[in-house]
């Protein structure tokens, strides 16, 4: 499987979905995309569900929430947001 740049898949503009990070040119916010990974959706069905994806865009949510992983590093989460 190749590696995506998230970067060139995902893009903040906060004229878009309040801001929050979606696939360039689409208002599918990537957290949409976890969610359906999270719960045990293969990137087939995530497809089905949002025709306009490729699966390149689904392995750049996944690299984007990669990265932010490891921005947690530096920048903790607050301790109330582990809940």
């Amino acid at each position: 499987m190749a590696q995506v740049d998230w970067r060139k898949r995902v893009s903040i503009d906060s004229a878009v979905c309040h801001g929050k990070p979606c696939i360039k040119g689409t208002r599918i916010p990537v957290s949409i995309i976890l969610d359906y990974l999270k719960d045990g959706e293969g990137t087939e069905a995530i497809l089905r569900e949002y025709p306009g994806l490729e699966a390149e865009d689904v392995r750049a949510a996944i690299g984007y929430a990669a990265w932010l992983a490891h921005e947690e590093e530096d920048l903790p989460l607050r301790p109330d947001a582990t809940g």
